[in-house]
């Protein structure tokens, strides 16, 4: 759990100044509070953690307040047009709904975005952003093992696509409404966010670990899966949580990919070691 951090970290005059709109006013201690930690948080982050607001480069409380006080708001804006773009669509939503939905203003939300294409286009960035923060650490995070290091990265991708279930499912749906290259841009960046978990297939192909796959064409299963989670969650969600549904596709992947030879090693991927042929390294 996070600690809270004092109010007077601030200040309280130099905190409230800045949450003076209705949408502030519930829960506003609970809030500054957690406005405070984030500010300090986050000014010890490497600026390349930081995706929605600029980060100050020397400890200032109130250029600290106003960066989280921006990422705050672009969250709350992006998770209400996710939820209702989901429902009803692009041209269904209006600026005024995605307004009521997250309880601001609208002309609050034209200070950050000046389209729904924008906002569109922001909720799917959002998503491939924390592809690119959390598939490499997770990668990294495996060690030195390419099998390890793709069921690792495997996880990390299914886990945000839970986490931003109403945004996947637009980025299928709706990239169209955006422009041609809005649509690049999405394509470039998915491909980049790809290449950890490429990297880690083609070093367990080159180690002779999996047969010789396509690479390529693996990772671009393993992203399926991963949508899948989401685009079938009707179908999966009465039988497995995420965590089943992770390890049972890691199983059926690695089952078909591992040579033979290695498939004891990793049973604790695969399961069932009783199955597994009396074959050793």
């Amino acid at each position: 759990m996070l600690r809270q951090v004092p109010l007077t970290c601030f200040g309280q005059d130099e905190l409230t100044e800045h949450f003076n709109e209705p949408s502030f006013t519930r829960n506003e201690e609970a809030f500054n509070q957690a406005v405070c930690f984030e500010a300090l948080r986050d000014h010890r982050r490497p600026r390349s953690a930081l995706r929605s607001a600029p980060l100050v480069d020397s400890y200032d409380g109130e250029a600290a307040v106003q960066a989280v006080r921006a990422q705050w708001r672009t969250r709350q804006l992006l998770k209400a047009a996710a939820r209702l773009m989901e429902r009803s669509g692009l041209h269904g939503v209006s600026m005024q709904a995605v307004a009521d939905e997250a309880s601001v203003s609208v002309g609050l939300i034209y200070r950050y975005f000046s389209s729904k294409q924008d906002l569109l286009l922001a909720v799917i960035l959002e998503v491939i952003h924390e592809f690119a923060a959390r598939v490499p650490a997770a990668v990294t995070g495996a060690g030195d093992d390419p099998v390890e290091r793709t069921a690792a990265g495997f996880r990390a991708y299914c886990e945000v696509i839970d986490q931003y279930r109403h945004a996947a499912v637009l980025t299928y749906r709706e990239s169209r409404a955006l422009s041609i290259e809005s649509r690049e841009q999405i394509k470039e960046l998915e491909v980049r966010t790809s290449d950890p978990l490429r990297s880690a297939i083609r070093d367990a192909v080159t180690a002779g670990i999996f047969y010789p796959v396509d690479v390529d064409l693996l990772t671009c299963d393993l992203l399926f899966l991963a949508h899948a989670w989401v685009l079938k969650h009707w179908h999966f969600e009465g039988s497995y949580d995420l965590d089943s549904y992770i390890s049972a596709q890691i199983a059926l992947v690695l089952r078909a990919s591992l040579d033979v030879r290695y498939q004891r090693k990793y049973c604790h991927l695969i399961g069932n070691p009783e199955s597994l042929r009396e074959s050793v390294l």
